[in-house]
């Protein structure tokens, strides 16, 4: 991406080379907006829109760090307003996650269904 349309996003994890993941997870999550706008759940105004409001609420101090956090609450937000999830089954996964990771011994990768063994 040149500098000056990343000048538009100071918010965004970057390096000398350009925007970076700092986690895995935030390189899937990128990677799901991009399938799901591929699938024609919403269209990237929409998602434009959608993560400017998310950005919006955190505040312009809010850090870089948590800017794929705000990534995927967007995420979250148009697949319950789209249909693609109900609230009560985003809340379910967020819950079985939070499990998960609470029952994963550090340095392992978090499963779901880990604190059910």
């Amino acid at each position: 991406m040149p500098a000056d349309k990343l000048d538009a996003l100071p918010r965004l994890p970057r390096d000398d080379a350009g925007p970076v993941f700092a986690a895995p997870w935030q390189a899937q999550a990128f990677a799901l907006a991009v399938k799901l706008n591929e699938a024609g759940v919403f269209t990237w105004s929409e998602w434009a829109e959608t993560l400017g409001a998310e950005l919006a609420a955190a505040g312009p101090s809010d850090s870089a760090d948590n800017y794929y956090e705000h990534w995927l609450a967007a995420l979250e937000k148009l697949a319950v307003t789209k249909g693609t999830m109900s609230r009560h089954d985003r809340l379910a996964r967020r819950d079985a996650w939070d499990r998960a990771a609470r029952a994963t011994p550090h340095g392992e990768p978090i499963v779901l269904g880990r604190d059910e063994r």
